[in-house]
């Protein structure tokens, strides 16, 4: 059961950002400090991208961990209004495939970073090297 009330939970899950979050924001420090210039938010690519590298035809999504539907502690859906939540992350994750098999038609590269490998700075850097080098 849910603690708050529907009209509480419903002002609340409204001011979740969709641009400029948390995590984009630890992303897009990162790549700046090792030295990587980009564009943000591709809009006229499928999915719009949040990191944009448009000379290497690669891009990045930063996806949170519950929206996306990620198998890790963050990813798991609420435990109040099951089907309305399994239906949306569901949604949500076929849409995250359909847009990275349509940046991969066009010949983009798509890497995918995940909420929960923020912890692990070290290894986030170096996936991110070897995914633009």
């Amino acid at each position: 059961m849910d603690k708050l009330d529907r009209t509480t939970r419903s002002s609340l899950m409204r001011r979740v950002r969709r641009i400029n979050t948390g995590p984009e924001l630890a992303v897009r420090r990162l790549l700046f400090s090792q030295g990587y210039r980009y564009r943000l938010h591709g809009v006229a690519l499928p999915g719009r991208p949040d990191i944009v590298f448009s000379r290497r035809r690669c891009v990045i999504f930063v996806h949170g961990c519950f929206w996306h539907g990620h198998d890790c502690p963050r990813g798991r859906p609420p435990k109040s209004n099951v089907e309305f939540w399994t239906t949306k992350l569901e949604r949500n994750r076929e849409r995250d495939l359909q847009c990275a098999r349509q940046l991969d038609e066009m010949g983009w590269r798509v890497l995918v970073v995940w909420q929960c490998e923020l912890a692990d700075v070290p290894a986030l850097s170096e996936r991110l090297s070897s995914f633009l080098g």
